[in-house]
């Protein structure tokens, strides 16, 4: 291999670790930025049509973020009243769970001649290590909590902030790009501004979408706290693989906690299955939009990557991050072949299933 070729790739793995370690360190500083801007692209168009209306520029916006506040608060309160009717299923599940630690403690005692006092002394060493482990997690989600807080006010001023002085960036963008090209980069600009409106608006249509059909199926089966587990579902799925998975045993495990039969565990797993279905092969090629849909490749990449970056925030932001950069790649010429290597295949895709399937209707 050249020397040259041999610098540039070592001055490429230097930039992305720096970049990557960048990112983690600035990541109380960058996470309210990026959940703000995600936020402004979600609230654009409804700005713009108040504003069409007459309405002030401040207030429309103000009006905006308000309404944006009234739902997020209200999926929040709705999963906090779901949670407080909890009380009765988490006592059974504690008495299960010591049926069965009385069980394993009998078992160990024949297996291994153990007795239950010897197991119990064990136990009782290991609970002083547990509890000062358990006193810095507990410690740790207090400080997570108050940065919450913290940090849903800075989105909100970021949001708002975006929204009102999105002309000022637009000509901050332009004054970047030289004369003969202002007219390409407005083109672009305004292409990936409307696929990434239509993007992150879908993707949130998609989940409430989810959130009902799982409500429909849960309560078909009589699972308890249906709704509960239903926005449980339905908000996890902006995690792709790992919330559909993680959903799903809870699901069960709600099941099995309040005495549910082989049927209806059965029928948990099948509403999953016909739910997953109905996301992959038409809400996302109807409301989302086939042509920001990655490879299944890059979707893990980048999920593993926003872990290790900014921890679960990460992995809420990897996906519509991923999604925003495939686009500014298929708009941008020189990018585009790493927007097609971010992107799926079209030849069996999902676009193809809903064109045939209409297609069919038209023949007949």
């Amino acid at each position: 291999m050249p020397r040259s070729k041999l610098y540039r790739s070592v001055y490429i793995l230097l930039f992305l670790f720096l970049l990557f370690a960048g990112l983690h360190f600035a990541k109380g500083f960058l996470l309210p930025i990026t959940f703000g801007g995600l936020f402004a692209t979600l609230l654009l168009p409804l700005t713009l049509k108040l504003e069409r209306r007459g309405v002030n520029k401040g207030l429309s916006i103000f009006l905006c973020i308000v309404l944006l506040v009234i739902i997020l608060g209200g999926i929040f309160w709705l999963i906090g009243w779901q949670l407080s009717g909890l009380t009765e299923e988490i006592t059974t599940a504690k008495q299960q769970f010591n049926e069965i630690v009385t069980n394993i403690k009998q078992f160990i005692k024949d297996t291994l001649g153990i007795s239950v006092r010897e197991q119990e002394k064990i136990v009782e060493e290991q609970k002083t290590e547990t509890g000062k482990a358990a006193s810095k997690i507990v410690g740790g989600i207090f400080m997570g909590l108050t940065s919450f807080m913290a940090n849903s006010v800075l989105i909100l001023v970021y949001t708002f902030m975006f929204l009102y002085l999105r002309a000022h960036l637009k000509k901050f963008v332009l004054l970047l790009v030289p004369q003969e090209r202002k007219k390409g980069a407005l083109q672009v600009m305004k292409d990936s501004q409307e696929i990434g409106q239509r993007y992150i608006g879908g993707l949130a249509r998609m989940i409430a979408c989810i959130c009902i059909l799982y409500s429909i199926g849960f309560s078909i089966l009589g699972i308890k706290h249906a709704i509960l587990f239903a926005l449980i579902g339905g908000t996890l799925e902006i995690i792709p693989y790992v919330g559909n998975l993680t959903a799903a045993v809870l699901t069960l495990m709600m099941a099995m906690i309040q005495g549910g039969s082989t049927e209806m565990i059965i029928g948990v797993i099948c509403v999953y299955i016909i739910v997953q279905f109905v996301q992959g092969y038409i809400l996302e090629p109807l409301i989302v939009g086939s042509e920001v849909n990655i490879n299944p490749l890059f979707t893990i990449v980048a999920l593993i990557l926003g872990e290790a970056v900014w921890g679960i925030p990460g992995m809420i932001l990897a996906i519509p991050t991923l999604g925003i950069v495939k686009i500014l790649c298929d708009n941008i010429e020189p990018l585009k072949p790493y927007g097609f290597l971010l992107g799926e295949e079209n030849t069996n895709g999902k676009k193809n299933f809903i064109e045939r399937l209409f297609n069919k209707k038209e023949k007949s």
